[in-house]
């Protein structure tokens, strides 16, 4: 049976990302399964990692990009009974999404609710997800805390800005002007960052007191910025080096960035009780695997139950990945934009 996937046949821009036919379908071994799938996210990661500069991927071109992917069991392995054959799925692949059929490990998947949406289901693995424990696994913040969200028109500084009103938050982001209003729907506070220090701006709004957390996925020395926007015994968590990844920063000056973060962690008495950590999706999930799993079906039934409300800025065929791309390294979108590897019927 003829299918198709996207193969990226070497690190680079957007052009490196070609569809390819396979003429057979490829068959799960013990413990996998094959999915058929149905809604592939994209986003800043996927580009990380098609340049070369995601230190999660170890491999080599050609590879199938993708870093999240629901679809539909279609044929399980040897020795596998869960999930069964026709529940719909998520997983957080780091790589493969991008196609219509892939294989992957039966004991990752987590089971999507069967009228839940495809597209906005995969929000959930990967953005929704890391902001999540973000908010939830490193503090008890009560409704009305203060927190600060760097680059809050991106895909988890959406979730985050989601998931602050659910929880009752105050929530102050930074964006460009043109995104100021998809930071505003959430009822958040934007402030443009390309108008000056946002550090001021974030005391103004905080009464000079700072906020309870920053989250920061910029890395390198705009930690330090986040950081002053602290409380005394704030928290800062940074989760990316993102001007690392676009060529903005030097791998030694990320580095320099984490090793801001634990010197303020080790030696926080210094800093007015001021901590900070560092988030990695892919670390946690292999060091607190039934966490991954429960945090995954909250998120769930919190989308079933339209508590939160991922944006889709488009669907897309699975040929348009290099547009997708291209529209991402643009920056700006405001939300996710989602491959389907079907045609409508």
């Amino acid at each position: 049976m003829p299918w198709q996937l996207i193969q990226a046949i070497r690190f680079g821009g957007p052009e490196v990302l070609e569809l390819a036919g396979q003429t057979t379908l490829p068959e799960p071994a013990p413990g996998e399964v094959r999915i058929k799938v149905l809604a592939a996210g994209t986003g800043f990661t996927d580009t990380m990692i098609r340049r070369g500069r995601y230190p999660d991927f170890k491999g080599k071109p050609p590879y199938t990009p993708g870093y999240e992917l629901v679809g539909i069991v279609d044929k399980a392995g040897p020795g596998v009974t869960t999930p069964p054959e026709g529940q719909i799925v998520a997983d957080l692949c780091v790589v493969g999404g991008y196609t219509q059929y892939a294989i992957r490990p039966a004991h990752l998947l987590v089971p999507v609710p069967d009228d839940v949406d495809p597209a906005e289901a995969v929000c959930i693995p990967l953005a929704y997800l890391t902001a999540y424990q973000m908010l939830t696994r490193y503090r008890a913040l009560r409704p009305g805390a203060n927190i600060l969200v760097i680059g809050a028109s991106g895909t988890v500084g959406t979730a985050l800005l989601d998931l602050a009103r659910h929880f009752g938050l105050k929530a102050i982001g930074t964006c460009s002007a043109t995104n100021i209003p998809v930071v505003e729907r959430y009822g958040a506070t934007a402030i443009d960052y390309r108008a000056g220090d946002f550090v001021p701006s974030v005391r103004r709004l905080t009464s000079n007191a700072g906020v309870d957390i920053a989250f920061d996925a910029i890395g390198g020395r705009h930690f330090v910025r986040s950081f002053a926007c602290l409380a005394k015994g704030g928290l800062l968590i940074g989760y990316g080096a993102q001007t690392m990844a676009v060529g903005r920063e030097s791998l030694i000056q990320a580095g320099l960035g984490l090793a801001r973060l634990k010197l303020w962690n080790s030696l926080s008495f210094l800093f007015g009780r001021r901590r900070a950590h560092f988030y990695s999706i892919t670390a946690r999930r292999k060091t607190l695997p039934d966490e991954f799993r429960s945090d995954m079906a909250t998120l769930f039934t919190l989308l079933r139950d339209r508590a939160i409300h991922p944006v889709v800025i488009d669907r897309l065929p699975l040929a348009a990945a290099r547009e997708a791309h291209i529209r991402i390294d643009q920056g700006g979108l405001g939300g996710k934009i989602v491959l389907l590897p079907w045609p409508a019927s």
